[in-house]
């Protein structure tokens, strides 16, 4: 028992800390403004413009770190502050997203896996708990092997969501920095938004893949038992 506790503790402080760390850069980095003076929606039009994705259309979104790119629509979402805010951690969110604008234009193939992927993990997050809990509560190993593959597809989702993230991101300090939006200096600081927020699919991943983990441990050892 004490074990478990001490198992769901540390399961629920790694993305804890993950997010702390990327609120703390964010909420530092969104008072230090850009030296061009550049808002986000600015900088993803500068930067979509540079890489001929004239079609790829920016929009103003309600929230906090709500920022995302919309395949399906071909569309940069921007939270209001980084629209229109001209802040070194705007830059670096307005660019990661076209990041993976970038991405969808070029057919990055880790990109087009998380698309294909998105069903069952969908699917996984769904339904996989449900069929696990009952398998086990019915004894019923099939069904609790069934909820196990489910969750494996959910794990498989954010296992391949790391390279796309990390790659955004490169792309991203590439662009910024080849087209002269940040500074040496800037760039530092724009890396460290980036790393943090890189950070918590790191964190996503891991849990995701302990959870996984322990599913099949006890899966097995239930089997053995039975």
């Amino acid at each position: 028992m004490v074990q478990y506790l001490i198992y769901m503790v540390i399961l629920m402080a790694i993305p804890m800390w993950a997010q702390s760390r990327v609120r703390r850069n964010y909420a530092k980095y969104s008072e230090v403004p850009n030296s061009t003076g550049l808002s986000g929606a600015q900088v993803a039009r500068k930067i979509l413009d540079d890489n001929g994705l004239y079609d790829v259309t920016i929009e103003e979104v309600s929230g906090t770190l709500t920022d995302h790119y919309d395949p399906s629509r071909k569309v940069v979402r921007l939270s209001s502050g980084i629209y229109h805010g001209d802040s070194i951690a705007g830059t670096a969110v307005a660019a990661h997203e076209v990041g993976h604008a970038i991405q969808d234009a070029t057919n990055y193939s880790p990109l087009r896996i998380r698309h294909a992927l998105v069903p069952l993990a969908n699917l996984g997050s769904s339904l996989s708990y449900i069929l696990i809990f009952a398998g086990f509560l019915l004894q019923i190993f099939n069904l609790a092997l069934i909820g196990v593959i489910f969750f494996a597809f959910a794990v498989l989702f954010q296992l391949v969501t790391l390279p796309v993230e990390f790659n955004a991101s490169s792309r991203a300090r590439d662009q910024i920095v080849s087209l002269g939006i940040v500074k040496r200096e800037e760039e530092r600081q724009a890396g460290k938004v980036l790393n943090a927020a890189a950070l918590t699919y790191v964190a996503a991943a891991l849990v995701a893949f302990m959870e996984l983990l322990r599913f099949i441990l006890i899966l097995f050892a239930n089997r053995d038992n039975n």
